[in-house]
């Protein structure tokens, strides 16, 4: 059966397309299209919370030692143009999961605490990623991958909200979720790297001895606000002063690379490098030292951080490794790819079937033919939302909509109150507002960035970015 005559049958038979039931024409499709036959490619996808562009030697850093993510660098490709769909974690996060743009699913900023759902409902948000909508995990999990999530999970939590499991999640270890309180729960904090790395190679090793492709979220949180690296992990920067918040962000981060080394090393020693694509990137820019004064993590040359829709808050860092498949010692600089891209890409990458039905409500592309050497230079426009206050600097302070379209950037409040122009391969650190230069530009632009936000569900948004609470 072919997915012409599949979503013929769906149509026929009166199922909507409605979340309720998506999941259930997930797993038809799946049983009735059977995944590509041969050895699948493993894969590790390792993210980490708060970790700037700028945060990276090879990057340009040359304070923060992350000799790991180097050498990773090294054997595979790195994106200079890589972006997440939102500038904070939930809403980042559920964009990598489902590949559409979280506004679409009411997640505009984090979800809050488990217990003040109220935060939640007054910025017009659910408690949690809703379990009915089509996940990466479940495709694969449909596919015939076994799936795990180690680490931190951020996609609602509190009474009532689904386990990780409901996501299509064969093993899970998780913080920041209902784990939380279970036995074999993970707790964040300065041992957190430790135990997502320990939990991902056990996992890894038993697919390994059973024969099966496994996908695995590795999603770190270490440099994530509260930062309390040990005494040991202190001791990597020992000649700078010993409070420092320098010293506490480096410190910290070089351990998270060190995980990441020991991770990279046990593929290597396996046997599983060469069918094993890992993947490091960020869920947003850097946090900001408003809101904790260790938070300094680089921004690199982009103009923003966290909760800014400026570059500096959406372009993450993104490292693609897999021996023989994936180009080494390569950087990209030519294709555009969002978190919204995700989805689509794993399930060509591995040969999971994606449904019809699921690929209609997609808003991110099939990427994968970038991490095998072959750059793209066409893509959808990409859109970004930020509704909410913005710490920092003024010059920090974004509009609340934006969109990048080509080499072009164009940001502005939906009532016109801001307008900017950017060209981003001229002026990657948005200095030189262009707006009035280039009038048709804006002209063309703005109807796409504002027929964009009107097809997003209501929800407070102000005419003044700043005005409502943070989330």
């Amino acid at each position: 059966m072919n997915r012409r005559s599949f979503l013929r049958g769906v149509t026929a038979s009166g199922a909507l397309l409605a979340g309720a039931n998506l999941a259930g024409i997930e797993r038809a499709f799946a049983q009735q299209n059977p995944p590509k036959t041969g050895k699948r490619p493993n894969i590790i996808f390792i993210l980490a919370d708060d970790w700037g562009w700028g945060d990276l030697g090879v990057h340009g850093n040359a304070v923060i030692k992350t000799p790991n993510l180097d050498r990773m660098a090294r054997a595979g490709t790195s994106f200079s143009n890589a972006y997440v769909a939102s500038p904070v974690c939930s809403p980042a996060r559920a964009a990598f999961m489902t590949g559409r743009y979280p506004a679409r699913l009411r997640i505009h900023g984090h979800f809050s605490s488990n217990d003040k759902p109220e935060i939640n409902a007054r910025r017009a948000m659910p408690n949690w990623l809703d379990p009915t909508v089509p996940t990466v995990s479940r495709l694969l999990q449909g596919g015939g991958y076994a799936t795990a999530h180690f680490g931190k999970w951020h996609l609602g939590g509190g009474p009532g909200a689904p386990l990780p499991a409901a996501y299509g999640f064969d093993a899970h270890r998780t913080f920041n979720s209902n784990d939380e309180g279970t036995a074999g729960a993970m707790r964040s904090g300065p041992t957190a790297a430790t135990q997502i790395v320990d939990a991902t190679i056990a996992f890894a090793r038993q697919q390994q001895a059973a024969g099966k492709p496994f996908y695995v979220n590795a999603w770190l949180h270490d440099t994530h606000t509260p930062i309390r690296p040990t005494p040991q992990q202190l001791a990597a920067y020992p000649n700078l002063p010993e409070n420092s918040p320098l010293r506490i962000y480096n410190a910290t981060a070089t351990d998270s690379d060190f995980h990441i080394g020991r991770l990279l090393d046990f593929l290597d020693q396996s046997g599983l490098s060469q069918n094993t694509l890992v993947v490091f990137s960020s869920d947003n820019g850097p946090e900001d030292q408003a809101i904790n004064q260790t938070s300094v993590g680089s921004a690199g040359p982009f103009r923003g951080r966290k909760r800014s829709i400026y570059e500096g808050g959406i372009r993450v860092p993104f490292i693609v490794q897999m021996p023989g498949t994936v180009p080494a010692n390569r950087v990209d600089n030519q294709t555009v790819i969002c978190g919204v891209d995700w989805l689509p890409s794993m399930c060509a990458f591995t040969g999971a079937p994606l449904p019809a039905t699921v690929a209609t409500f997609l808003d991110g592309q099939d990427v994968s033919p970038a991490w095998k050497g072959r750059a793209q230079t066409v893509r959808r426009p990409l859109f970004w939302e930020w509704r909410f206050k913005i710490f920092g600097a003024p010059f920090h302070k974004s509009p609340q909509l934006a969109m990048r379209e080509g080499d072009w950037k164009l940001l502005m409040n939906p009532d016109r109150s801001r307008i900017e122009l950017f060209n981003l391969k001229n002026d990657r650190g948005e200095t030189d507002n262009l707006a009035d230069r280039h009038p048709a530009v804006v002209a063309a632009l703005s109807p796409k960035l504002l027929a964009w936000h009107a097809q997003l569900p209501p929800g407070p948004l102000d005419a003044e970015a700043g005005r409502n609470d943070t989330p």
